[in-house]
């Protein structure tokens, strides 16, 4: 009895150095890749690493669902995906922080953000200004607020139009 008690507990702590081990390796694979996202000269960004990246961070959610580090990746992920054009898998994203990790710092800034995707880039101007006004109730004293509630003031007018209201405020203000 003795015997299993010994080898039970050897294989307990295989197995715990293990997972921590491939818990750092993955970290260290992220880490890496990051840094080949970004590397670089011109300041583009390496799309194929990206996508990668995208996936690890993905990956690392799914197995360390727990971790401190998983929002952070989540938003990251999001992120890189609006970049590349994606944005129903960014809000899948940015659904999955506010559901999962509600007290996440960038928890707000995720419900701002979906906004920003359904007005620029489904042009759904009526569910961005829901998100806009949701988010602005949500959280009025978040630094998002003003830029949400300027999204809501400008919401559907053209670059020109904008123009033209900023050029009448200036003239308006010299007066």
């Amino acid at each position: 009895m003795k015997i299993l008690k010994k080898i039970l507990f050897v294989l307990i702590i295989v197995a715990l150095y293990s997972c921590q081990s491939s818990k750092d390796k993955a970290i260290k694979r992220i880490k890496k890749t990051e840094k080949i996202v970004y590397s670089n000269t011109t300041g583009d960004i390496d799309k194929n690493a990206m996508n990668e990246l995208i996936k690890m961070y993905s990956d690392y959610v799914d197995d360390y669902p727990d971790d401190s580090l998983s929002p952070d990746f989540l938003f990251k992920a999001a992120d890189y995906l609006m970049y590349a054009n994606k944005p129903a898998q960014s809000l899948k994203f940015f659904d999955k922080i506010m559901k999962d990790y509600p007290d996440y710092s960038k928890a707000p800034q995720c419900l701002f953000l979906k906004g920003y995707i359904y007005e620029n880039f489904y042009k759904d101007l009526n569910k961005a200004k829901e998100i806009y006004i949701s988010f602005i109730n949500k959280y009025p004293d978040n630094d998002f607020a003003d830029d949400a509630q300027a999204s809501l003031n400008n919401l559907g007018k053209s670059p020109e139009d904008l123009i033209k209201e900023f050029e009448a405020k200036a003239k308006k203000q010299k007066k």
